[in-house]
């Protein structure tokens, strides 16, 4: 086992090189003043979260609702 020692024998820590692996990487969103980070897979691949995004994504569809008619009408 070997240690880092500078020059006067004291221990010295490995600088790291990179990011740890298996860890994925952080994607912030792009929106102007927005600071979230990103976790949604299409929002990471867009670089926007959902209410940043200029081609809006609603993620539920739209439901009518069913409703009987105005008496009179």
């Amino acid at each position: 086992m070997t240690e880092n020692t500078d020059f006067m024998g004291r221990n010295q820590q490995e600088a790291l090189t990179g990011p740890v692996p298996g860890a994925r990487r952080r994607v912030w969103c792009r929106g102007a003043g927005c600071h979230h980070q990103l976790t949604d897979p299409e929002s990471r691949r867009r670089g926007y979260g959902p209410v940043c995004d200029p081609d809006y994504r609603n993620p539920t569809p739209d439901h009518e609702v069913d409703q009987d008619p105005l008496p009179g009408m």
